[in-house]
């Protein structure tokens, strides 16, 4: 399969590193720690912004310290973060026309690009460049300005619900789901098999189309 477009905007966590198990710990420890059924906030954190969640929970008053204390949590497990495989391999193949979308803070999204091994993207969006996360498109329309290139010109790759139905908002040339828990099509199990070709993508690993 081959996907024309000019520039590639990626998710973080699912898509290029995987970070789970420390997400899950993090936000296990912080739910305990206010009280909180850890299962019902972990339905909702992926692909959400921490400030959302953390308000979903807490009063305004505490709101401030409970998303200190959740990126203290995060950042300090983010050593356990590995990379997507592929990952590496597709990034070294592009040619400075990607981006990566995430709703992590800056600090949180360096700790795990180096834990994983991966490098920095020339474009960066995180949860404090938008007033509004995903679902909302405006963090992947960001990313292409920033990058110069026009959303429809744009392939987006994503792995949550959240962020699927941000990447599929945005409206550009094409999505791509990661994971098997991903909703949208083609998905993909992960980034091996897939290469900048010089005019688009060249997927060489299709789960489900």
């Amino acid at each position: 399969m081959i996907l024309e477009c000019r520039a590639v905007l990626f998710d973080v966590d699912g898509v290029l590193v995987d970070s789970t198990a420390s997400v899950e710990r993090s936000w296990t420890r912080w739910a305990r720690e206010h009280g909180l059924d850890p299962a019902a906030v972990l339905e909702g954190v992926h692909g959400r912004r921490s400030t959302e969640t953390v308000r979903m929970y807490l009063p305004e008053a505490q709101a401030g310290e409970g998303l200190r204390w959740i990126d203290e949590l995060e950042i300090g497990d983010a050593g356990t973060t590995v990379a997507i495989p592929g990952a590496a391999e597709l990034l070294a193949s592009l040619a400075g026309n990607w981006a990566v979308v995430t709703s992590a803070s800056r600090p949180l999204l360096e700790a795990r690009l180096a834990a994983a091994g991966l490098p920095l993207a020339p474009v960066v969006v995180t949860a404090a460049d938008v007033s509004r996360g995903k679902p909302d498109p405006e963090g992947y329309l960001l990313g292409a300005r920033r990058v110069g290139v026009p959303i429809e010109e744009c392939a987006i790759f994503e792995d949550s619900g959240n962020g699927l139905a941000a990447a599929v908002a945005a409206g550009p040339a094409a999505v791509v789901g990661v994971g098997r828990g991903a909703l949208d099509s083609p998905v993909v199990q992960d980034l091996a098999g897939i290469r900048w070709s010089g005019a688009g993508l060249r997927v060489d690993a299709v789960l489900r189309a």
